[in-house]
């Protein structure tokens, strides 16, 4: 009985090992991208219907940020998100942006009528206008806590090396 009882055993083992089979294809195919940032510079006017445009490959999966330089601060720029709506003695100035897979198109309007503006007001709003475009993967920040409109947050958060 004892003979019976450690070949059963071992049996039960050696079908438990066979069985038992980690091998299983479970790898995750991702079409993330690691995160990605562009810059831009651009000048809004009539000719090109108040926009400007940037050719880049975005996948599906990923999420599309758009910082405008609103100013400097000690040397360093300031990045605000967009959409924004800034309200201006003049009016309403409006910046915002749409994208599909192959660019990004930033877009100035709003209740300013911008043939009667200043050179000033053209200048500071419309002409040499900086933007940063980060593309980050979506996943990543599903269940985080990172304040998107906070472009610092964002860069700490995807450790991506912010240029000046």
């Amino acid at each position: 009985m004892k003979k019976y009882f450690t070949i059963m055993l071992l049996a039960i083992f050696g079908f438990a090992a066979v069985s038992c089979n980690d091998r299983t294809n479970n790898d995750v195919v991702t079409t993330d991208t690691y995160p990605k940032m562009t810059d831009i510079t651009g000048n809004f006017n009539a000719g090109n219907s108040y926009s400007v445009s940037q050719g880049l490959s975005i996948n599906s999966t990923d999420v599309v940020l758009v910082y405008r330089q609103s100013g400097v601060s000690n040397g360093n720029p300031i990045w605000q998100q967009i959409p924004r709506t800034l309200f201006l003695p003049e009016g309403e100035l409006d910046f915002d942006f749409d994208f599909t897979k192959n660019d990004v198109l930033i877009k100035a309007g709003g209740t300013i009528d911008f043939s009667l503006q200043t050179p000033t007001f053209i200048a500071n709003y419309l002409t040499n206008q900086r933007f940063r475009i980060v593309l980050v993967p979506a996943s990543q920040g599903k269940n985080s806590q990172v304040d998107f409109s906070n472009y610092q947050s964002v860069i700490k958060f995807y450790n991506i090396p912010d240029r000046k």
